[in-house]
């Protein structure tokens, strides 16, 4: 039995996808690009960083990226993280970007605290 024939995916088409998938589930999307790059675009589509395991990602790679996924005014910068550094790409064109900030876990009144100082004393 023969096995089927190669099927073809343009990079830009598997971005956009990846895009058009982040602003529908509002949910980060990761694709692959090479053995060692990656690219995560952000909720909305308007932002993605550009990463590699094991080497620092070069700035052409991130303007053909942004091209590819229509970026009309991109605006190119460096994130550092505790072990890898990304080149980060947003376009300014979408306008502000807030920042989602996560809310401190609350504990309920059945839960014991954590803290000393909440505990009564015994004396």
């Amino acid at each position: 039995m023969a096995l089927p024939p190669t099927d073809t995916v343009k990079i830009r088409d598997v971005l956009r996808r990846a895009q058009q998938r982040a602003r529908e589930l509002e949910r980060t999307q990761q694709v692959q690009i090479g053995e060692d790059l990656y690219c995560r675009i952000a909720p909305g589509g308007s932002r993605f960083l550009l990463f590699s395991l094991d080497d620092v990602p070069d700035h052409a790679t991130a303007e053909a990226i942004a091209q590819g996924m229509g970026f009309k005014t991109p605006e190119y910068g460096w994130h550092q993280g505790e072990t890898l550094r990304s080149l980060t790409v947003v376009d300014a064109a979408a306008g502000p970007f807030l920042e989602v900030v996560e809310p401190e876990p609350q504990t309920s009144a059945h839960e014991p605290s954590e803290n000393p100082s909440d505990k009564p004393s015994s004396s």
